[in-house]
């Protein structure tokens, strides 16, 4: 039995349709979270950024109107406080994140993810 590949996906983001797309057309075995319906808690966000390698507003969308409005690039901002801007606003997340063998990438662009596959 194959492995689960676990993608966050937004089915309205065209990068993470393309993701969706490579992963199908190679077999694999998917756990698909539409993350904006059913967001990470704090100990998944925080796995998530781990796996990857990140910081909290490395994962940010930075260009979201919902970023600027909550004037989240400001630098003074503490670690703590950018996941919980995250929690709360799971649109700030960048997508679709793909997570197989403890190891993730963001699908940007989308073929990224096949060296984790």
């Amino acid at each position: 039995m194959s492995e689960i590949t676990t993608i966050y996906h937004n089915p309205r983001c065209s990068k993470s349709r393309a993701t969706m797309e490579i992963l199908t057309k190679r077999g694999e075995s998917l756990e698909i979270i539409h993350y904006l319906e059913s967001p990470p808690d704090r100990e998944t966000l925080e796995a998530v950024l781990n796996q990857l390698g990140l910081q909290p507003r490395e994962l940010m969308r930075t260009g979201e109107q919902i970023y600027k409005e909550h004037c989240l690039a400001d630098e003074a901002l503490t670690y703590d406080e950018l996941i919980a801007a995250m929690l709360e606003n799971p649109i700030l997340i960048e997508r679709p994140i793909v997570i197989k063998k403890g190891k993730a990438m963001i699908g940007r662009p989308p073929e990224s993810v096949i060296e984790i596959l």
